[in-house]
């Protein structure tokens, strides 16, 4: 009887363990982006801008959906110059949280 309750014991402890240090790793990686620059005005000026040319994309990293949207906008005479205008009103609504884990942190290249 003794053995059972102290592997429940153990299995617990354990279990709290790995709990705790999930809850820290999570806190560290998505809770404290203090010392981490947040590009969000930056590049939300520029996408309404200077959006046609992709600058924003580039300064985020995305280099494949910058080029994507130079081309669009030579072909297109700068009509394609709408979707950066979006995407800048999108970025400056969004909080810096929102913004950093979505477009800095998690990659999304478009809107």
């Amino acid at each position: 009887m003794n053995t059972i309750k102290d592997d429940a014991n153990e299995f617990a402890s354990e279990a709290k363990k790995t709990a705790n240090e999930f809850s820290n790793n999570a806190r560290d990686t998505f809770g404290n982006n203090k010392n981490v620059e947040n590009k969000k005005i930056l590049v939300g000026i520029l996408a309404l801008f200077l959006g046609y040319l992709g600058v924003h994309k580039f300064i985020l990293g995305y280099n494949k959906e910058g080029i994507i949207q130079l081309i669009a906008s030579i072909v297109t005479c700068g009509i394609a110059g709408i979707i950066p205008f979006i995407e800048g009103i999108i970025y400056l609504t969004k909080t810096d949280e929102e913004f950093y884990n979505t477009y800095q942190l998690g990659k999304k290249g478009w809107f």
